[in-house]
C-alpha cells in the first residue's frame, strides 16, 4: 500500500463516518432507525449523484478494494453479533404462533418473488436461471431482525405479546431463511461437490464439539460470577448488543449503560478465542462455497448462553466498537454499486412490482399464518406490519447475490431500494396499526395476570421483571 493509498484510504473513512453519523442522527429524529440514514448515505457516495464524480474523488479505484475489506470485516463482526444474541428462548410459549407466523412469511415471499424473478429474467438476464430464480425468492423473505428489535424496543412493546410473538417469530424466521439461502448458495456455487459436503460435519462439529469446550473455557472465566446483570438481554429484548448496532452509528447509546458490561473487561483470552473462531468458521463457510457470513453466524450461534451472561455482554461491547468504524464501510462499498440517475420509466415499473411482491408477501403470509394460529385481525396486522422490516440484513443478502453474479447492478439498485422503503414503512404503520393506547392497555393486562399469577413474597423479590404500562 502506497501513502498516497494510505492517506485516501483514512481520508475517505473520515468522510464516511462523518456522513452516516449526520444522516443516521437525521434518520432518528424522523422515527426512523439510524441504520436507514446509513445506508443512505452510502448511496449518495454512490454513482448516483454527479455521475460518479463525488466518488471517484473520493474513493479511487485502486483504493476501493482495502475499503471492501473493511467493510467485510464489519460484516462479518455484525453477523457474529447476530448469532450472538440470537435466544432461543423467545420461541417459548410462541411456538404455535411462531412457527405459523414465520413459515407463512417465508413461503409466500419465496412463492411471489420466485414467481417475480420469472418474469425479470427477461430484462436482468445473469449466468444461471435457476440459481436467479430461487436467489430472489430467498432475498425476499429475509426479516431484519436485529433492526425489528431495535423498532419494538422504541415503541416500549417488547413485553407485549404481540412484541414477544413478533420476536419468536423473527427469530424463527432469520434462521429458516438463512438456512434456504445457504441451500440456493450452495446449488448456485461454483465450488466442487466434496467441498460442499463438509458442511454439514463442519456444523455438526461445531455444536457437538466445539460448543461444549467452548462453554466450559468461557464459563471458568466469567467475570464476578452470572447474576442479573446479563440476563434477558439478547437481541429479544432489544436493548443492547445486534439491536444497538442496528439502532446505527448515530445512537450513541451502544452499551454504556448495560448492566453488568462495563464492569469488567472481557480480558485477552475469551476476546482472542472468539475471534479467532469468528475468522476461522467464516473462512471455512467461504471455502466450502457458500458465503463467509455463514460461518460468522454460526460461530456466534453456538456461543452458550448459561453461565457467560456478562462475559457475552463485555464481547459484544468490544466488538460492536469496532463495528461501528468498519460497518459503515460496507454501506459505502454498497452504495458504489447502486446507480439510480439511470432508472427509467421500465425501472420504476420494475420497482412497484417488487415493492409489491416484498411487501405483500410478507404481509400476507404473516397475516394469514396469524390468524391461522389463532391471533386477532390488528394483532395478525401489526405482525404482518414487522415481519416486512429488511433493513442491513438485507443488503448483505444483495451483497452477496451480486458478489455471485446472481443479480446485475440495475436490479440490485432497484433491490436496495425495495430494502430502504418496507424497513422506513415500519414505524409509520406500527403507529397506525398499534397505537399508544393500546399498548399501555395490554401492558396493564399482561401486568394484572403476572401478580395473579405469582405468589405475593416472590412478586415482590422479583418486581423489577414485570410488565408494567410506565414507560421505558
Amino acid at each position: 500500500m502506497t501513502t498516497h493509498q494510505t492517506a485516501m484510504i483514512m481520508m475517505g473513512l473520515a468522510v464516511v463516518l462523518a456522513l452516516a453519523h449526520v444522516l443516521g442522527r437525521l434518520a432518528r429524529r424522523c422515527g426512523q432507525p439510524a441504520v436507514l440514514g446509513e445506508i443512505l448515505a452510502g448511496i449518495l457516495l454512490g454513482p448516483t449523484l454527479f455521475h460518479g464524480a463525488l466518488s471517484d474523488a473520493v474513493f479511487p479505484t485502486d483504493v476501493r478494494p482495502m475499503l471492501s475489506t473493511l467493510g467485510n470485516l464489519g460484516v462479518a463482526l455484525f453477523m457474529f453479533l447476530v448469532g450472538l444474541e440470537l435466544d432461543h428462548r423467545l420461541l417459548r410459549g410462541n411456538k404455535r404462533a411462531a412457527v405459523g407466523v414465520s413459515v407463512g412469511s417465508i413461503v409466500c415471499s419465496f412463492g411471489l418473488g420466485a414467481v417475480l424473478a420469472v418474469w425479470l429474467w427477461n430484462a436482468h438476464p445473469v449466468g444461471d436461471r435457476l440459481g436467479f430464480v430461487l436467489f430472489l425468492g430467498a432475498a425476499m423473505s429475509i426479516t431484519a431482525f436485529p433492526v425489528l428489535a431495535r423498532i419494538l424496543t422504541d415503541r416500549g412493546i417488547q413485553h407485549t405479546r404481540v412484541g414477544a410473538l413478533a420476536m419468536a417469530s423473527a427469530a424463527a424466521g432469520d434462521v429458516v431463511a438463512w438456512l434456504l439461502l445457504a441451500a440456493v448458495l450452495t446449488f448456485t456455487g461454483s465450488q466442487s461437490s466434496w467441498q460442499v459436503l463438509l458442511v454439514l460435519p463442519y456444523a455438526v462439529a461445531m455444536v457437538a464439539v466445539v460448543r461444549p469446550l467452548l462453554g466450559r473455557y468461557l464459563a471458568a472465566r466469567e467475570p464476578g460470577g452470572t447474576g442479573a446483570g446479563g440476563r434477558g438481554r439478547g437481541v429479544g429484548g432489544g436493548e443492547r448488543g445486534v439491536a444497538g448496532r442496528e439502532q446505527g452509528v448515530a445512537g450513541g447509546e451502544k452499551g454504556t449503560d448495560r448492566p453488568g458490561a462495563g464492569e469488567r473487561g472481557p480480558g485477552a483470552g475469551p476476546l482472542g478465542v472468539l475471534t479467532v473462531l469468528l475468522l476461522v468458521s467464516g473462512a471455512l463457510s467461504e471455502w466450502f462455497g457458500l458465503h463467509f457470513i455463514f460461518g460468522a453466524f454460526l460461530a456466534g450461534a453456538i456461543v452458550p448462553r448459561q453461565g457467560t451472561e456478562r462475559l457475552r455482554a463485555a464481547v459484544a461491547d468490544r466488538f460492536e466498537a469496532v463495528t461501528w468504524m468498519l460497518l459503515p464501510a460496507y454501506f459505502t462499498v454498497a452504495g458504489l454499486k447502486v446507480d439510480l440517475s439511470t432508472v427509467d420509466a421500465d425501472g420504476l415499473g420494475e420497482l412497484g412490482l417488487i415493492l409489491l411482491v416484498a411487501v405483500g408477501g410478507k404481509f400476507g403470509g404473516a397475516y394469514l399464518g396469524a390468524r391461522v394460529a389463532g391471533r386477532p385481525g390488528r394483532s395478525a396486522t401489526t405482525l404482518g406490519i414487522l415481519m416486512n422490516t429488511r433493513g442491513l440484513t438485507e443488503l448483505i443478502i444483495l451483497g452477496v447475490g451480486l458478489q455471485l453474479g446472481l443479480l446485475d447492478t440495475d436490479l440490485y439498485s432497484l433491490m436496495v431500494v425495495m430494502a430502504l422503503v418496507t424497513t422506513a414503512m415500519t414505524a409509520p404503520l406500527l403507529r397506525w396499526a398499534y397505537p399508544r393506547q393500546m399498548v399501555d392497555a395490554d401492558l396493564r393486562e399482561l401486568a394484572a395476570e403476572w401478580e395473579a399469577a405469582v405468589p405475593r413474597p416472590q412478586a415482590a423479590r422479583a418486581g423489577g421483571g414485570k410488565p408494567s404500562g410506565a414507560k421505558r
